[in-house]
Formats: C-alpha cells, sequence, structure tokens
C-alpha cells in the first residue's frame, strides 16, 4: 500500500523536485504531468496523449469551478491594469509616503490587508498585491518578501475565519453533523494559522530575515535589479499613467470589488432566497460568486473612471486586454498544475492516502497522536498534489468517520483542525498550489524565487505545530496549547535571530 501511494504520488514530486532545481516551472510541471500520463497508459504514446490532453488538460478547462476562477483572474488584471492607467495605485503610493514612515510600517500594513480581505484567498493574493505594491517599492520591500506577505495573509487567515469560502468548502466535506459548528471550534486548534501570522509580525517588528529570504533580501538592496514578473522576465516600460488620478481611484474600485464579491458569493448560496448570511456563505459557489463580484465591480469602475475623466472611453478598452496579458502567466501555471492533479487523481493517490490514514487511524495504540500524524500526512498530500481543499476532501470523512461524528470528543476537533492546518502547509509550501501561484502574480515576484524564500518560513511554523499538535493529543485543552504554540513559535524565532547575529559578526 505504501508503495502503491509513493508511485501514484511520483508525477507531482518530480515537478516540485525539478522546478526547485531548474528553477523554471512550465516545463517542470509539464515533464510531471507528461511523466503521469506515461504511468496511467503504460507507457502507450496513444494512450499518453489521450490522458494528459484530453483526460487532463481539457478536462481541466472544462471544469466549471476552474473556468469561474480563470474569468476572475482576467476581470482582476483588467481592474488592476485600469486602477494603475489611472494614476490610482501612484496616487495611494504617494499618500501612503505620507502616513506610513517605515518599512515595518509598510510590512504590518500589508499583513493587516491581508487578515481584512478574508473571503477568498485568490481575491485576498491579487487585491492585497495591487493595494500594497506601490508601499513595497516606496519602503524597499522586495517582491520576494512581498509575495510571501501576500500568500502568508491568504489561505493561513482565510482557513480560521468562519465567513469565507473555505470555511464553505470544509462545511461542505463533512456529513451527518454541523459543519460549522465543527470548523468554529476547531479554530483555535489550527496550530499552522495561528503560527505563521505569529511569525509575520515577529519577523517584521523584528526586522530581521533568515534563509533564502536573506540571501534576496540583501542581494536586491546592493544590486537594486529590475522586479520580476512570475516567469522571469523583466516587466515592460511603464503604460501612461493619467495624473489625475487620485486615492479614490484606488480605494472605490477596490471597496466595491469587496462588497460585490460578498454579495456574489451570498447570492450563490440563497441568502435572497430566504437564506441566513451564515447558511449562503456555507452553500456558496464562490468560483461562480466571484465572477458576479468582480463582473460588476468592473463595470462600476469603468464608469466611474470615465465620469471623473481620468481615462477616456479607448484608453479603458486599452487597458482590458492588457490586463488580460499580465494574468497569461498565472493562467499558463494554474492549468499545468490543475492538469497535473488530474494526473495524480488517475493514479490513484487520493484512495491510496485514505486507506493508510484510515490504517493508521483505527489503531487505538496511536489515538494521541492522531492528530500530529494527520498534520503530516495532510502536509504531504496538499503539498505533493498543490491542493488544500482535495486534502481537505479526503482526510475530514476519514476523521469524523474514526469518532462517529461525536462532537463532544475534543480530539475529533483537534484532529479535523489538523487536517486543515496540514491542508494548508502543504498549499503554502508547494509549487503547483494555486494559492502559491496568485501570490506570485499578485506580487509579480518570479516564481521559483518565491516558493524556494517562503519554503524554510513554513517548515519552520510547521515544525512548532507538529510539536503543538503532540502536546495537543494529551493535553486537549485549546486555550492552553494554543498559547504554548505562539510561545514556542516566538522563541524559535528569537533563537534564529540571535544565530543570524552570530553568523554576520563571525
Amino acid at each position: 500500500m505504501l508503495g502503491q501511494t509513493i508511485v501514484s504520488l511520483l508525477p507531482p514530486i518530480i515537478a516540485i523536485a525539478l522546478a526547485l532545481i531548474t528553477k523554471e516551472v512550465y516545463s517542470s510541471l509539464f515533464i510531471g504531468i507528461l511523466a503521469g500520463g506515461l504511468m496511467f497508459s503504460g507507457f502507450s504514446f496513444t494512450g499518453t496523449m489521450e490522458h494528459v490532453f484530453v483526460d487532463g488538460m481539457i478536462g481541466s478547462l472544462a471544469d466549471s469551478w476552474n473556468v469561474g476562477i480563470l474569468i476572475f483572474l482576467v476581470i482582476l488584471g483588467s481592474m488592476v491594469m485600469l486602477m494603475n492607467r489611472a494614476g490610482g495605485s501612484a496616487a495611494f503610493g504617494r499618500w501612503a509616503a505620507d502616513h506610513v514612515k517605515t518599512k515595518v510600517g509598510a510590512q504590518l500594513a500589508t499583513i493587516a490587508l491581508g487578515v481584512l480581505i478574508f473571503i477568498d484567498d485568490y481575491f485576498n493574493c491579487l487585491t492585497v498585491g495591487s493595494v500594497m505594491s506601490p508601499l513595497a517599492e516606496r519602503h524597499g520591500i522586495t517582491r520576494a518578501k512581498l509575495a510571501y506577505l501576500i500568500d502568508a495573509t491568504a489561505a493561513p487567515v482565510c482557513i480560521i475565519a468562519p465567513i469565507s469560502s473555505w470555511a464553505a468548502a470544509v462545511t461542505g466535506f463533512v456529513d451527518g453533523v454541523n459543519g460549522l459548528d465543527l470548523f468554529i471550534r476547531a479554530i483555535p486548534y489550527n496550530f499552522y494559522a495561528f503560527c505563521t501570522l505569529t511569525m509575520l509580525i515577529t519577523l517584521s517588528v523584528g526586522q530581521f530575515d533568515y534563509g533564502p529570504m536573506r540571501a534576496v533580501e540583501m542581494a536586491e538592496r546592493l544590486a537594486n535589479p529590475q522586479r520580476a514578473s512570475i516567469t522571469g522576465a523583466e516587466d515592460l516600460p511603464n503604460p501612461p499613467v493619467s495624473e489625475k488620478g487620485k486615492v479614490i481611484h484606488l480605494v472605490l474600485p477596490i471597496v466595491v470589488l469587496i462588497a460585490a464579491c460578498v454579495i456574489g458569493m451570498i447570492y450563490t448560496g440563497g441568502f435572497f432566497d430566504g437564506e441566513s448570511f451564515v447558511d449562503a456563505f456555507a452553500n456558496s459557489d464562490a468560483s461562480v460568486g466571484l465572477v458576479y463580484g468582480s463582473a460588476v465591480a468592473l463595470v462600476i469602475t469603468i464608469i466611474f473612471y470615465l465620469c471623473t475623466r481620468v481615462l477616456s472611453f479607448s484608453e479603458v478598452m486599452n487597458a482590458i486586454p492588457e490586463g488580460f496579458k499580465a494574468m497569461v502567466p498565472a493562467i499558463l501555471v494554474l492549468t499545468f498544475a490543475w492538469t497535473l492533479k488530474a494526473m495524480t487523481d488517475s493514479l490513484g493517490a487520493a484512495e491510496n492516502v485514505a486507506a493508510l490514514v484510515d490504517t493508521a487511524a483505527h489503531n487505538g495504540a496511536l489515538m494521541s497522536m492522531l492528530p500530529a500524524l494527520v498534520f503530516c500526512v495532510g502536509g504531504f498530500l496538499a503539498f505533493a498534489t498543490g491542493t488544500s481543499w482535495g486534502t481537505f476532501g479526503i482526510l475530514i470523512p476519514i476523521v469524523v468517520d474514526v469518532f462517529g461524528g461525536n462532537m463532544d470528543n475534543e480530539l475529533m476537533i483537534i484532529a479535523i483542525s489538523a487536517c486543515m492546518a496540514g491542508a494548508v502547509l502543504g498549499d503554502h509550501c508547494s509549487p503547483i498550489s494555486d494559492t502559491t501561484i496568485m501570490a506570485s502574480a499578485g506580487a509579480q515576484c518570479n516564481h521559483v524565487q518565491h516558493v524556494s524564500t517562503q519554503l524554510p518560513y513554513a517548515l519552520t511554523a510547521a515544525a512548532v505545530s507538529l510539536v503543538s499538535y503532540i502536546i495537543a493529543g494529551f493535553v486537549r485543552n485549546a486555550m492552553i496549547c494554543l498559547l504554548i504554540a505562539i510561545v514556542l513559535m516566538v522563541c524559535t524565532l528569537l533563537v534564529i535571530r540571535n544565530v543570524e547575529k552570530g553568523k554576520a559578526t563571525a
């Protein structure tokens, strides 16, 4: 069984390893996809071609959820381009320079905005990136660091927000019990999310970095190179920007976008048909809701810009396809990542991992260690497949079944939280994760650079979380265990800072 599980996860492992070694994401993903197609077809040429392109790529692009996300990406790219051309982003950068005086303040402002936009991780990544890029440039925050700040306040925040697309997804995977109640009770045990937020604040206030991020920060500070896009290519010359732009030309479209997306999501959940706000969010279709919201916001933004005369009609129409072009690299990586996931699914990775976890979970001797085990398995599965929601779908029903859906069993709550935390960890680390891809796109950072600089930070938070889950399996008290996790995280970072200082003075 273990051998079958490893074989079924080989395609994403190959793709991830190649991406980290070659620093080139497109060819690495395609080789992983090709490996999956060959394994599935028994090395048949026609079988491989059909499985890769028909079952994999075309099948992924035919999925309504995926298409909705791509449409949302295109619309948001167009909105960002419009805000830039209208001078809203530049005006915000000037305003921020007068009100946010330090690099620490700029990082904390980015974190705060990321926490406030908790509705959806895709929405979070691209919105925070477009809003905070001018401020980051003003204070010398590198693209790699901005991408980390964005990524670390996307999924880790959504997974502890009861009203979010992630909460809706988790509750949808729970049968026979109150999914939303279970999600809320699991929040204090989501050690990875809280450790990540603690790390963000500690690194920002302490003004230190370590690992590849430190090297990038120092190199870019000295060389001040041109910023790179997700592909690693240098940006094209800046397009003309309206001199009439004001801060309102950035703020109003963003506010409208947030409000419209929230309304779009609760609309798909039946809010206007009598469902409560919470139930509407739990039943929402995030993909469709985001398309509705972003489309309405785009139309309102165009009308607003035309009425205030910051852009002419022809300038607006020229900016929209330019925004589409800016999102093409992210769309290509997402398409390859979804296709790779299809290859992994066809090899039975989900079923093999589920069988392994189910066997271990029914072992009485391992019960107290179950949260730590689920955290590790969830992290590895999400890392290899690039999907946290798929990891929820595999592991949460197993955990609920092990405990018979007994909501009074605190260990079940801890284990489910560990599943969610592990899924976010894997999603945070994986080069083929859509959220990681979005964070790179939002910060306009080279994707492989973002992954390699973020990885040591994510693994540090993961190590502290693993220790915390081992403790929680025996202590089973949310507040005590959460306090231990946060203290351990801060102490670990202080030790790392002292080690880095020692290296610098040596």
